[in-house]
């Protein structure tokens, strides 16, 4: 690492870092940093010229929480274009790149293309290691594009080829996106966008038990002409439309994915003791829940019994099927479903919860939590224009699908499926009170017909 790198860079990250949508640490004061690496893809004054790209892996420290370690690529150039003046962080100040302003370097499509092109091409620079698939092919002149959809990450299109998903913040071991795609992928699923080629940091030390990597990118297939469900979903609430065959679709290829990774990695039945486990953590969610949200505790005790019921299943005194559990999604919602030109459903996002440790998001579970997590979007997207009544239509149409492949039927599993919808609802009200405010009712809409249940 150069002399006085992270000096130069500190003064210019306590304004930038907190304005980025990808920041964790919102409304929180910066105690600190700490440079975990740098790397250097092309310095300054080589055959770009002026031009740099700089890889920072930085970890920020806050009051009341662990570090955080950030994914940052900066540009260097001692004079932007005015289309990149809104990227800026700042020039630097002392420092290898004294004199140069240092701006995101994704939003540079002469940047983005470098980094493509490195990925084209298998081998480590410093502590960063490429990898690409055998079977890649990477077309010339595929202009870059930053994509605005992406909340927790940074993503690049290239052409209508591929896309490239920057994780912004970042845990050592295998991103689950990467993990799961990618073993979806080599299975011959068409229901995921393969992985291409991806990169990773690998920790110093002597031998391979010290160098674990961290997932930092992800190049994948793109789909052009594809639509994403939550909004097909809300333009067919907002006309009271029928999008039951959708729904089933996507239920059929919800099984399907689920059916491939219980195929590609291990599955595991669960005892007793793991499914009282999982419900003492749901009710010391709902517990922490409406501690901090008034409005959910009037339906708290009830809710309550959902998180009893599955305790009771665990310990054989319910009736029930036998719970497994496996790799799944982990965030499934309409958002992450895309319906492309030829009505053919692909998953995407498969990073699991953001907010989630990065170990809780690779354990297995019950498929039944991605079940409920889109159970869960389609209530959301009726009641967010307020059309009730198309919501349990939907909810049903998917579950059909899925029991028709899976053999399955998820409301035959009463348990574990008001379980894990109530376990989603208790997350959702705490996080709309925080974030959202205004759309609070949608999920105590939902904790209070989980209160009652029939």
């Amino acid at each position: 690492m150069a002399p006085g790198l992270l000096r130069s860079l500190e003064p210019l990250l306590r304004g930038w870092l907190p304005r980025q949508r990808w920041f964790a640490g919102k409304g929180l004061p910066i105690n600190g940093f700490r440079l975990a690496a740098a790397t250097e893809l092309m310095p300054p004054g080589g055959s770009h010229g002026p031009l740099g790209l700089l890889h920072v892996l930085v970890d920020v420290e806050q009051p009341g929480r662990p570090a955080d370690c950030y994914q940052l690529l900066l540009g260097a150039h001692p004079l932007l274009p005015s289309a990149l003046v809104r990227t800026a962080l700042g020039p630097a100040v002392g420092g290898p790149y004294d004199g140069l302003t240092l701006y995101d370097a994704p939003h540079d499509p002469r940047l983005a293309a470098l980094l493509l092109e490195r990925l084209r091409m298998p081998g480590r620079t410093g502590r960063l290691r490429f990898t690409t698939e055998p079977h890649a092919v990477f077309p010339p002149a595929l202009a870059p594009r930053v994509s605005t959809a992406e909340q927790s990450n940074t993503s690049v299109v290239y052409g209508d080829t591929y896309i490239l998903k920057l994780f912004r913040r970042v845990s050592p071991g295998t991103n689950p996106d990467l993990e799961l795609s990618l073993a979806l992928a080599r299975a011959g699923s068409r229901r995921v966008a393969e992985p291409v080629a991806w990169f990773e940091s690998l920790e110093p030390g002597p031998g391979p038990a010290a160098e674990e990597p961290t997932t930092l990118g992800v190049l994948q297939r793109f789909l052009p002409g594809s639509s994403d469900g939550w909004a097909l979903a809300l333009a067919s609430v907002a006309e009271d439309g029928d999008f039951r065959a959708e729904a089933a679709a996507l239920g059929r290829a919800t099984a399907e994915v689920h059916a491939s990774l219980a195929a590609a990695l291990p599955v595991r039945a669960l005892g007793g003791e793991a499914l009282e486990r999982m419900a003492a953590g749901m009710a010391r969610r709902l517990d922490e829940t409406a501690a901090e949200v008034p409005a959910v505790r009037p339906y708290a005790a009830a809710l309550r019994s959902a998180f009893d019921d599955l305790a009771k299943l665990g310990a054989g005194a319910l009736p029930g099927h036998a719970v497994t559990a496996q790799r799944i999604h982990g965030d499934l919602h309409l958002g992450q479903a895309l319906r492309g030109p030829a009505g053919e459903w692909v998953l995407i996002d498969f990073e699991g919860e953001p907010a989630r440790p990065l170990a809780e998001r690779r354990k297995a579970a019950p498929p039944v939590q991605d079940v409920a997590g889109m159970l869960r979007s389609f209530d959301y997207a009726a009641h967010h224009s307020g059309n009730g009544p198309w919501a349990a239509r939907h909810r049903d149409a998917y579950c059909t699908g899925y029991a028709a492949v899976s053999g399955t039927d998820p409301r035959e599993q009463p348990v574990l499926i008001r379980a894990f919808e109530t376990d989603k609802a208790v997350y959702e009200a705490r996080y709309e009170a925080r974030h959202r405010p205004a759309w609070l009712p949608i999920p105590l809409s939902a904790l209070a017909r989980l209160a009652t249940p029939a």
